[in-house]
């Protein structure tokens, strides 16, 4: 009695490997690379299709805001689909893979200073390579 669930498992198993493929098989979903503060000058390659997630934490302390901007790219490459900022300081973007190429992730750390304090004259960049294949 068990030999024919297994026997039958194995035939339709052994045809599902050697069906042919056909052009219209559905495409894998793409997938997604997560980018943080901790990736600044780290290169990636992702692929044609990908989502590439880029999230900035800010920060604050003593009366000092210091802030992220949107991040860009080469649009023809990673085409931005979604960008925003909150008031701590965090920035969100997605990116997608459009074509294959090299393209620059970059964003700008500032400060912002509240009543009675001064910031340094520093901005902080950010930036990631990143290859599309």
């Amino acid at each position: 009695m068990k030999a024919v669930p297994l026997t039958a498992a194995l035939a339709l198993t052994a045809l599902a490997v050697c069906a042919p493929v056909s052009d219209a098989t559905p495409s894998v979903r793409a997938g997604r690379v997560t980018l943080t503060n901790a990736d600044n000058g780290h290169p990636v390659t992702v692929h044609t299709g990908d989502d590439v997630q880029v999230n900035l934490t800010g920060s604050r302390e003593a009366g000092l805001n210091y802030s992220w901007s949107v991040p860009v790219s080469d649009a023809a490459v990673l085409h931005r689909t979604a960008g925003s900022t909150t008031p701590r300081g965090d920035t969100t973007a997605r990116f997608h893979a459009e074509r294959a190429g090299i393209a620059v992730l970059s964003a700008q750390r500032h400060c912002r200073a509240e009543p009675g304090h001064l910031c340094p004259l520093v901005v902080t960049p950010w930036k990631v390579r990143v290859e599309v294949k």
